[in-house]
């Protein structure tokens, strides 16, 4: 109660109301206020050991030991350092680089499955500032596109299958069109985007869905972070793809000088200079010696009366009948034409 300098009397202090913080923040608060006021044990233990053990799941053991490595991961960072753009379409365009990895510590026994699906880092909807080269929030994110996930192919596996050979979701594709039925993930344009990697164990027990929370273990890889888009904004982008993707079409200033250069005489062939001609000089054709004597030509040339053989030449062309001409139809004369000689 606070008193009133006028009146004298006290009134009560004016309530407020407090929201209640969550149950996890409450956890979260108590284990730090227990980790910085409890003195450090040898053995560790106390409540703060207790509360972490408690948050986070026991995992199964078929997945615990898993641990995952990224192929190509130079790769993908020289991308994350431009900025990583990935082309989403109606028809549906797959992931460059792919996304691969290597695992180990699976049960070579035991069945799993793979699978990955992709999360928003945020909800903002940015553009390309083609002045400054880099990405500008524009606004916010787009209503989320229907949650997919996608299965590798060659899922169910034992675990030692996986982990005997390099695991590529090269099927996978990214679409943009929100009524797909082909099963491609579908994003938003102009999004980002974390892909997230899934090891599933295959549990046989009857009441597995009560374990389902201890089954799988998750990974995600910042490297692995893009923009969908549907055209290459950042041009350094484009010329790396072009540059590291071998199934990428080849731009023409991407292709050896000698391909070009044969291409080029196939279009135009090299002129071979005649016996006799002086003063020719043609710097496209290969430099390789030439025979100073042309010996007779191996082909007769055809002429017009060697075809057929009665053919007599005509000064003028055959006259069409009256009827025929093409220019009857529009009423007027015809305008003088130049057959010339047949």
């Amino acid at each position: 109660r606070i008193h009133s300098g006028l009146s004298g009397k006290a009134k009560p202090y004016p309530r407020r109301e407090v929201s209640a913080p969550p149950a996890r923040g409450i956890l979260a608060e108590s284990s730090l206020r227990c980790r910085a006021a409890a003195p450090s044990a040898p053995g560790g233990g106390g409540y703060f050991s207790a509360h972490l053990a408690l948050s986070q799941p026991v995992k199964n053991q078929h997945v615990s030991n898993v641990s995952v490595q990224l192929e190509m991961r130079s790769l993908w960072e020289e991308f994350n350092s431009l900025g990583t753009e990935m082309i989403v379409t109606k028809a549906g365009r797959r992931m460059f680089p792919t996304f691969q990895v290597k695992l180990s510590g699976l049960d070579p026994l035991a069945d799993y499955v793979l699978l990955m699906d992709f999360v928003p880092l945020d909800d903002k909807r940015y553009r390309y500032a083609f002045h400054s080269s880099s990405w500008l929030v524009a606004g916010r994110a787009d209503p989320a596109a229907p949650g997919r996930v996608h299965f590798h192919p060659d899922s169910p596996a034992k675990g030692g299958q996986w982990m005997r050979q390099i695991v590529s979701f090269d099927k996978l594709k990214l679409t943009n069109n929100l009524l797909d039925d082909n099963g491609h993930i579908i994003l938003n344009s102009m999004h980002r985007y974390q892909p997230r990697f899934h090891v599933v164990y295959v549990d046989p027990r009857r009441d597995s869905e009560r374990f389902a929370h201890e089954n799988f273990k998750s990974f995600t890889f910042v490297e692995t972070q893009f923009m969908a888009v549907t055209a290459y904004q950042n041009h350094r982008i484009t010329q790396l793809k072009i540059a590291s993707n071998p199934f990428h079409p080849p731009h023409p200033g991407q292709l050896p000088a000698t391909l070009l250069r044969e291409a080029a005489q196939l279009h135009n062939p090299p002129l071979v200079p005649l016996v006799g001609a002086h003063g020719f000089q043609d710097n496209s054709a290969p430099q390789h010696p030439l025979p100073t004597e042309l010996g007779p030509p191996l082909y007769k040339p055809l002429s017009y009366h060697s075809v057929y053989v009665r053919a007599k030449p005509r000064v003028a062309p055959y006259p069409l009948p009256a009827s025929l001409h093409p220019f009857n139809i529009y009423g007027a004369s015809p305008p003088a034409l130049n057959y010339g000689q047949q």
